[in-house]
């Protein structure tokens, strides 16, 4: 089935919130790379989308939304699978993005724990050789951010983009998607100490000599984060 939204943000541009904000406004469930880690069966899904075979209606069976990596990076894919869906494009200062990735989801310590598995084989196509420079080179990093957005600004229909910051909350996203603003408030997770818990469970996974990506612990993390 087609998705009714589709997040054209790179990750840590608020995405878990978003995520969370989607469902609670009934467009979920929605498609986060926390999906990817509780059922790793996904990974050869995307390393096929990766080869050039991607098979859409099995990934995102169940789903009606995606933000996030790996689901980004194929944004223009799937906006053409589902070409009645809003775009969302989560965005934030590209230098504070940069820095937040280096510490958490790209960092050295990620990529050493997770080297040499199938999931460091779906982030390198996906994602990391999307990327002209090194991961650790601000520069390049900042380069590519910018020009994804660019990209994203430039080539997706205007009647179906919303560029947005989480930090604007309920307002813009509800009038886009033509639903009413909740009274709660905007969730806000996924902030970097809160990425620490789901990185010391890697780093049990990792020193059990399991795949950190697959381990029951980074599952219970990711179940705990998006619950509270």
């Amino acid at each position: 089935m087609p998705l009714s939204v589709i997040g054209a943000g790179l990750g840590r541009t608020g995405t878990a919130s978003i995520k969370l904000a989607l469902e609670q406004l009934g467009l979920g469930p929605c498609y986060h790379m926390t999906e990817v880690l509780r059922q790793p069966e996904h990974i050869d899904h995307w390393l096929a989308a990766t080869a050039g075979r991607p098979d859409w209606d099995t990934i995102f069976h169940g789903y009606t939304a995606c933000v996030d990596y790996p689901a980004c990076t194929y944004w223009r894919e799937l906006a053409a699978w589902s070409p009645d869906a809003r775009i969302v494009l989560s965005v934030r200062p590209p230098e504070s993005w940069f820095e937040s990735v280096n510490l958490t989801i790209m960092s050295p310590r990620i990529r050493s724990m997770v080297a040499g598995t199938p999931f460091e084989a779906m982030n390198r196509a996906a994602i990391w050789d999307t990327i002209d420079g090194s991961l650790d080179d601000r520069t390049a990093m900042v380069r590519h951010f910018e020009r994804h957005v660019a990209a994203v600004r430039r080539d997706a229909p205007a009647d179906r983009l919303l560029e947005f910051d989480v930090r604007e909350g309920w307002e813009p996203l509800c009038s886009f998607l033509d639903v009413p603003v909740p009274g709660t408030p905007f969730p806000r997770v996924n902030r970097r100490e809160e990425f620490a818990g789901m990185l010391a469970a890697m780093q049990a996974e990792h020193e059990a000599g399991a795949d950190p990506a697959t381990g029951g612990s980074l599952g219970d993390a990711a179940d705990h984060l998006y619950k509270g």
